[in-house]
Formats: C-alpha cells, sequence, structure tokens
C-alpha cells in the first residue's frame, strides 16, 4: 500500500469521525477523543479536517489539542508512564524521581524510547497527593514511589 493510499485511507476514516460527531452540540472534544482513540494520536491532517467541517480556524483546533496534555502529536509508545509533577509530589522529591527515570530511559518529557516501550509525560495531579510521588502507567496509578520501585515497575511492564 503506498503514502498516498494509506493518507487517503486515514483521511476517510477521519472525515467518518467528524460527520458522526458534526450534529451534536460542541463536538470538538469528543471528535478528537475518536480520532486519538482511532489512531493513537491527533494527525496533523485531522486539523484542517476538523476545523473546515466545524467553522473553526486550524489554530483553534490546534489550540484545544495543545491544552489538554492528554492528546498527542505523535504515537505513544507501547506503555504510558506519567508521573506526577503538582507541588505535593515535587515536595517529595517528585524531581529527582523525575530526573532518574528521564535517564534511565534516555528520554525527556513527551518522548518515547528509541525501541517504541515507554512514552513519557508529565500530569498535574494524579489525586494521591497523601501518598506522593505518584505515577500512573498504563492507566494504572501507583503511589509512594521512589526510583527503585518505578524502575522495577517499567521492567516488568516491558517484558
Amino acid at each position: 500500500m503506498t503514502l498516498h493510499t494509506m493518507a487517503a485511507i486515514d483521511a476517510a476514516r477521519i472525515e467518518a469521525i467528524v460527520a458522526e460527531h458534526a450534529g451534536f452540540e460542541g463536538p470538538l472534544l469528543p471528535i478528537l477523543h475518536s480520532i486519538q482513540r482511532e489512531f493513537g494520536h491527533i494527525p496533523e491532517m485531522a486539523k484542517e479536517m476538523i476545523a473546515r467541517a466545524l467553522n473553526l480556524s486550524r489554530a483553534e483546533v490546534h489550540g484545544v489539542v495543545t491544552f489538554y496534555h492528554d492528546f498527542r502529536a505523535r504515537p505513544a509508545g507501547r506503555h504510558v508512564l506519567k508521573l506526577c509533577r503538582a507541588e505535593a509530589c515535587q515536595a517529595m522529591h517528585g524531581d529527582a524521581l523525575a530526573e532518574g527515570i528521564k535517564a534511565l530511559l534516555g528520554i525527556d518529557w513527551h518522548e518515547t524510547t528509541s525501541d517504541g516501550a515507554v512514552t513519557l509525560e508529565p500530569v498535574f495531579c494524579l489525586g494521591l497527593c497523601a501518598q506522593a510521588p505518584a505515577a500512573m502507567l498504563d492507566g494504572e496509578v501507583h503511589a509512594r514511589l521512589d526510583e527503585h520501585c518505578l524502575t522495577g515497575l517499567l521492567r516488568e511492564a516491558c517484558r
């Protein structure tokens, strides 16, 4: 299958998602969530297609995509590690934990390891402030973490 054919198929899938939600009040977020579920990220071409269909500017759509931390510009790795960056976690050595994990993985925020195993993302509060520092790995929350615990969780997940 050629890149042109793939792009046409992707465009048709995006158009179908937009059409499915376009008649609802406030359809932008449901459209973006559906596209991300379908593709694992928000493809760049989707922004223009959504803008045109909803009579918005591409900048407005881009602004919403970049405002919400759950929307991605690129597909995530097989595992997504979200480290809490809120004040309670920072007070409990969350910064040191984050720096250690970034060094261990060899990536920075919003990046994916070269083998596609782990994407690292910051989040601003997981609601576990009394059990800081906290993280979420593949949708499961973990609390009272140190680098040893988090490294073990990653090893287990990436087997």
